[in-house]
């Protein structure tokens, strides 16, 4: 395959490169999606949290308007995340340029794959400049080379990689579509306490079911609320302690070579997933709660084995069967009541062990668990479909982009495992 290389510098295989660096908007709380370099990672476009006024679209917007199929590429902090434009309008923000193939020499979508490969990304590296954060001059990009083989091959590649990449994006929507339902479910219970007022309400009578309510849950319920600490809560409940339900205990500073991007056992840090590492400190259903900063009360879980980081709590269970139930808790519990300090907010462990459930009884937590748990096997299962895919994809790219694996090849690899 390499006779059939085309080896260019970067700028000459661009119709448009563009470049917002130097350059700050006036940011809102909605109006155009701003794509910044923190919503640019493994290979796809977060949903932006950042905006600015549609007013002001068009003074903003003069170097370039970025089109359907753009890549976007992280210049500094991180340098070298990569993505491709789904949706508009958006605007760009700084720490990010946006490239465009030349029409029937550079495809999007394998330029897409090409970046992300080992080889680009050591260019990327090698070409930069700056210490504590590292970042790559719009001067110094353009000149990277790169090989390109015939179009109709990169389209090839990127198809197939593509293939995976949508697979595993469906599978992201399905999870986010069973956690949503997951956490209705919750509120609806839990929360909201619908059961009880359907019952109050004369909407439910026994014998009769519910949209989410069987009939033989019928019994489970109170039929009238009552005042408790923290507001009205169903008859028969009450309000107690985590420290009841859970023992809490302080993640342990793993040193950072021993973190890595990829791996099979996260490590929670206090904003969530920092990375993984080969060694565990905590397994099954795994609560951990970030303690300081600016995601200091936040809540994570994971089935497994896991690494619990400081600045980080384990949330040890006294009773695994209702991790489900208690970590939902969590994330509808008043953590903000706990936190202490202004400038560097956190909670400790002695005063989130306080901190105050509404405890329905055990029959109704089962009850629920019964409902949740299928839900969350499926994620699960998709959840490693992904990862499989993911590695399957990450093993591909290096070969196809070399031309180590042709494209035929692949195409009857992937063919084989119905795929």
């Amino acid at each position: 395959m390499a006779s059939e290389l085309t080896v260019l510098p970067l700028e000459d295989c661009l119709d448009a490169l563009i470049d917002y660096r130097g350059k700050t908007p006036r940011k809102t709380n909605h109006g155009i999606p701003l794509i910044t370099a923190k919503v640019v990672k493994s290979g796809r476009i977060e949903t932006p949290d950042e905006f600015i006024a549609e007013e002001d679209y068009a003074s903003w917007m003069t170097r370039g308007l970025p089109k359907i199929g753009d890549v976007v590429l992280t210049t500094e902090a991180p340098l070298g995340e990569v993505a491709q434009i789904k949706f508009l309008p958006v605007a760009l923000a700084q720490r990010i340029v946006t490239l465009r193939g030349k029409p029937g020499l550079l495809d999007n979508c394998y330029l897409l794959y090409l970046l992300q490969s080992q080889e680009m990304q050591e260019k990327l590296v090698g070409r930069s400049s700056g210490t504590t954060v590292i970042g790559i001059k719009q001067s110094e990009l353009r000149k990277i080379e790169l090989a390109l083989p015939p179009i109709s091959e990169q389209r090839a590649i990127a198809h197939i990689l593509g293939t995976l990449d949508d697979k595993i994006e469906l599978n992201r929507k399905q999870n986010e579509t069973l956690e949503a339902m997951a956490r209705a479910l919750f509120k609806a219970w839990f929360v909201d306490f619908e059961p009880v007022r359907a019952k109050m309400e004369g909407r439910w009578q026994r014998g009769q079911s519910l949209p989410g309510l069987p009939a033989h849950l019928y019994d489970l319920f109170p039929d009238r609320l009552v005042e408790s600490e923290l507001g009205e809560i169903p008859e028969g409940w009450s309000m107690r302690p985590l420290g009841d339900f859970a023992d809490l205990q302080g993640g342990k500073q793993l040193e950072k070579n021993r973190i890595v991007p990829n791996g099979e056992i996260p490590v929670f840090g206090g904003a969530g997933v920092m990375g993984y590492t080969e060694t565990y400190n905590a397994d099954g259903f795994v609560i951990a709660v970030g303690r300081v900063g600016a995601y200091c009360g936040q809540f994570f879980s994971h089935r497994g084995k896991a690494w619990i980081n400081n600045n980080a709590s384990l949330i040890r269970q006294k009773k695994e069967d209702f991790g489900e139930w208690l970590f939902l808790s969590l994330r509808h519990a008043d953590i903000d009541a706990i936190k202490k300090g202004a400038a560097q907010p956190f909670v400790s462990n002695s005063d989130l062990s306080k901190l105050p459930l509404v405890w329905p009884g055990e029959k109704v937590v089962e009850s629920f668990s019964l409902f949740i748990v299928p839900l969350l096997r499926e994620q699960e299962d998709a959840n490693r479909e992904s990862k499989f895919l993911a590695q399957l994809r990450d093993t591909l790219l290096p070969k196809l982009i070399s031309g180590e694996l042709r494209v035929h090849d692949a195409e009857r690899f992937l063919k084989e495992r119905g795929l």
